[in-house]
C-alpha cells in the first residue's frame, strides 16, 4: 500500500517543540519527556525507525502519556504497522479523548488498512460531527467514509477471483509489470525493472525499465527477451500499450531531449520483426508536465493517456486524443468528471471492444488508497459512471494497471503478493461476470498482389454496415503483407483496402454472435493492379428492396470509391448494375440501369467529372454464380465498375 501520509503530530506540539518553547506535556516522568523529545525529533526528520524505538520506551515508561501515544500511533501508521497504530490511537483516546479531532481521521485510515471498515466509518463520522475540521480533513474524511461504508457492503458479497502467476517464462527475480497483449493472444509485451550496465557514483548497480517480450506456445509461455533498440535505452521505457494488431507500441519515456515534459507519449512502428525508432507524438497530446499510460482504441483514432497538464483536477486525470485526417493528433481533451476525481486516475485500458474502459482511482469509493474500476461508453459517445470491480479483486493495497483479453473474460495484472517469483510479477484472473467487456473475436490476414502473391502493404478498414461506424483502421506489414484486426462478434461489417496503384479491395462478411475470442475470422485481400479492363465488385453498396434508391449503409464505400478517383485523376471508369432473373426482364434491365446512375450521381455530386463515368445497366445478362437458389442469385445482385481508360 503505497505510503499513507500524516501530519507530524498534534500542530501545537509540532510548533511549539520546533521552536523551543516547553509546553505542557502531560507526563512528569522526566525520562519519558525526554525520551517523547528525541523521538518526536527523529520523527520531524523522518526517521521513522529510531523515532518508533524511542516512542515505544517512552510509553513503556509512561504508558498515560497522551503526547507520546498519539505521536507513537502516527509513527506507526506511517510504517503501516497498523495493529499497533490502532491500539495506541485507542489508547490516546482514551487519556484525552477530542484532545486532538484529527486523530479520528488517522485512526480510520488505520483500519481501513486492516479492513475494519464499520470501525473506521464510525470514527469518520464522529470526526466529521467535531467542530470546525479543516477544508481539507473534511473532504478527505468525507471520501473516506464513502469508501469506508462501501467497502464494509464489498465484503459482504465478495466476487470470484483465483489469480495465477504467469510463470518463470515472464517473471523473474526483479519487477515485471505492465502487461500488453495482442488481440490473439500470441504475444505478451511488458516492462522490466532490471540492473543496468552502468553503474551509480559509489558502484553500485543502477536500475532501469525495459521491455520484454514472450510469445505464446503450446507449453505455455516462453522465456522472455528483451525486445531491444530502438525502443530500449539506457534511460528508462515503460507504461505501455499495442494496438489489436501488434503492429504499433505506444509507450512512456522521460527526459528524452525531444521530450516537451518530464515525461512523454512516444510511438514505434514494426516492419515485419524490426521496430522503427520512436517518434514523439506531438505537444498537442504531449505537454509541458507529465503524460503517460496511453491505450489505444480498436479502430486506432483515440489515445487515452494520463496528464497532470493544466486543467487537470486531481494529481492526474485521463484525457482524449483524437487521430485527424492529416495523421497527426489533435488537441487532448479531458475525459471529465464522470472519471476524473480531485485525486489520482492512472492506468487506463480501453478494451477491443472499444465501449469498455478500466482504470484506476485513489478518488473514487474503494477498499483501498487505489482500486480498479470500469466504466461503459454511452450511445451518446460519454462515459457512464464508474463500477469498482469489488473485493477481493480490490483490497486495501494499490491496484493498478490491469489489461483485459480480447474475449473479455480474462484480466491481466502485476501484483507483490506472497508466493510470487520476484519483486513484482504478472498474474492473470478471470473477471466477475459483471466486470467483464463484450467478447471480440478478430480477422487475421494477409495482403497480397493478385498475381504476383507479393506482400502488399495497404490501408484498410473495417466499419459496422448497421451502424456506420468505423471499427477498426490499420495498414498491413510491408515485409509480410499480415494485419490482425480485433471485432465484436454478432455483426456485419465491411472492409475495404487501398494501395498506391491498386483498386481497392471490398467486401463484406458477418462474425457469428456465438463465435469465441480463438475462433478466428480468415481473410486473403488480393489487391488488383489498376488497368484497363480490370474490375470490382463494390460489394457495400446497397439499394433499398427493389429500388435504385442507395441505403445510407453504403456510404461509406462510396465515398471510398470517390476518393479513389480523385487520388488517380486520369482513370475513366463504368458503373455496372446487375440483377438476378427473378421478375421481368425489361424490368430487370431498367432497375440495373437506374442503380447505376445513381452511383454515378452521388460521385458527381461530390465533384468527380461526369465525363470520367459511364453507366449501365445490365439486368441479368451476366451472372456470376448460378440463379437457382438464393447465395446464387444474391451474388448476381451486384454493381461493379470497370477500368475503361
Amino acid at each position: 500500500m503505497a505510503r499513507l501520509q500524516s501530519i507530524v503530530t498534534s500542530i501545537f506540539l509540532f510548533l511549539s517543540l520546533s521552536l523551543g518553547a516547553q509546553p505542557e506535556l502531560s507526563s512528569k516522568n522526566k525520562r519519558a519527556v525526554r525520551l517523547f523529545k528525541d523521538g518526536l525529533e527523529k520523527y520531524q526528520f523522518k526517521n521513522n525507525t529510531e523515532a518508533y524505538d524511542l516512542l515505544k520506551s517512552a510509553i513503556r515508561e509512561d504508558a498515560s502519556f497522551y503526547e507520546a501515544q498519539l505521536t507513537f500511533a502516527d509513527v506507526c501508521l506511517d510504517l503501516t504497522y497498523y495493529d499497533e497504530a490502532i491500539k495506541a490511537y485507542s489508547a490516546a483516546d482514551l487519556i484525552k479523548k477530542d484532545k486532538y479531532p484529527p486523530m479520528y481521521l488517522r485512526w480510520a485510515q488505520a483500519e481501513i488498512a486492516q479492513m475494519k471498515f464499520d470501525a473506521a466509518a464510525a470514527h469518520l463520522e464522529y470526526f466529521l460531527a467535531l467542530p470546525k475540521p479543516s477544508n481539507e480533513n473534511r473532504k478527505k474524511a468525507t471520501r473516506l467514509l464513502k469508501s469506508a461504508r462501501f467497502s464494509a457492503t464489498a465484503m459482504l458479497h465478495p466476487v470470484p477471483f483465483d489469480p495465477t502467476n504467469l510463470g518463470a517464462g515472464i517473471n523473474g527475480p526483479y519487477s515485471d509489470y505492465h502487461p500488453s497483449i495482442t488481440v490473439d493472444g500470441s504475444e505478451l509485451i511488458f516492462t522490466r525493472l532490471r540492473p543496468s550496465d552502468e553503474q551509480t557514483n559509489n558502484g553500485g548497480s543502477k536500475f532501469e525499465e525495459d521491455f520484454y517480450v514472450s510469445k505464446m506456445s503450446p507449453e505455455g509461455w516462453t522465456p522472455a527477451k528483451s525486445i531491444g533498440s530502438p525502443l530500449n535505452s539506457h534511460g528508462n521505457e515503460g507504461a505501455h500499450c499495442l494496438s489489436p494488431d501488434g503492429r504499433m507500441i505506444f509507450f512512456t519515456a522521460c527526459e528524452r531531449p525531444d521530450g516537451f515534459g518530464s515525461c512523454d507519449i512516444y510511438v514505434s512502428q514494426r516492419n515485419g520483426s524490426n521496430w522503427v525508432k520512436p517518434i514523439n507524438l506531438g505537444e498537442l497530446v504531449n505537454s509541458a508536465t507529465w503524460d503517460a499510460q496511453p491505450t489505444i482504441s480498436p479502430d486506432g483514432r483515440e489515445l487515452i493517456f494520463v496528464s497532470r497538464r493544466t486543467g487537470t483536477k486531481g494529481m492526474g486525470d485521463l484525457w482524449s486524443s483524437k487521430l485527424q485526417n492529416d495523421g497527426t493528433w489533435g488537441l487532448a481533451v479531458n475525459l471529465g468528471d464522470s472519471i476524473n476525481t480531485d485525486q489520482d486516475e492512472s492506468g487506463p485500458f480501453l478494451h477491443p471492444d472499444g465501449q469498455t474502459l478500466y482504470f484506476s482511482s485513489a478518488g473514487l469509493p474503494g477498499l483501498g488508497s487505489r482500486d480498479f474500476f470500469m466504466c461503459k461508453r454511452q450511445s451518446d459517445g460519454n462515459w457512464g459512471a464508474p463500477v469498482n470491480l469489488g473485493y477481493p479483486v480490490n483490497t486495501p493495497s494499490d491496484e493498478s494497471h490491469m489489461i483485459v483479453s480480447a474475449d473479455g473474460k480474462r484480466g491481466f495484472f502485476s501484483s507483490d503478493r506472497p508466493g510470487g517469483l520476484g519483486q513484482k510479477d504478472i498474474y492473470s484472473f478471470v473477471l466477475p461476470e459483471q466486470a467483464q467487456a463484450r467478447a471480440t473475436t478478430y480477422m487475421r490476414g494477409k495482403v497480397r498482389h493478385k498475381t504476383s502473391g507479393a506482400p502488399v502493404s495497404a490501408r484498410f478498414e473495417v466499419i459496422d454496415i448497421a451502424s456506420g461506424r468505423l471499427m477498426a483502421s490499420s495498414i498491413s506489414d510491408p515485409v509480410t503483407g499480415a494485419f490482425l484486426i480485433s471485432l465484436p462478434a454478432g455483426a456485419s461489417y465491411a472492409v475495404n483496402a487501398r494501395a498506391s496503384g491498386f483498386l481497392f479491395f471490398s467486401e463484406n462478411f458477418t462474425l457469428d454472435a456465438q463465435l469465441n475470442a480463438d475462433e478466428v475470422f480468415e481473410a486473403v485481400i488480393d489487391m488488383v493492379p489498376i488497368a484497363t479492363g480490370e474490375r470490382i465488385v463494390l460489394k457495400n453498396i446497397f439499394f433499398e428492396s427493389g429500388s435504385a434508391t442507395l441505403d445510407s449503409k453504403s456510404e461509406t464505400e462510396l465515398n471510398t470509391l470517390f476518393e479513389f478517383l480523385s487520388n488517380n485523376a486520369t482513370l475513366k471508369i463504368e458503373i455496372g448494375g446487375h440483377t438476378d432473373n427473378v421478375g421481368v426482364d425489361e424490368a430487370n434491365l431498367k432497375l440495373s440501369e437506374d442503380r447505376a446512375l445513381s452511383v454515378k450521381n452521388f460521385l458527381v455530386e461530390k465533384g468527380i467529372q461526369s465525363t470520367r463515368i459511364n453507366a449501365k445497366g445490365y439486368g441479368e445478362t451476366v451472372p456470376v454464380a448460378p440463379n437457382t437458389d438464393e447465395a446464387g442469385r444474391k451474388q448476381n445482385r451486384r454493381t461493379e465498375f470497370v477500368v475503361i481508360k
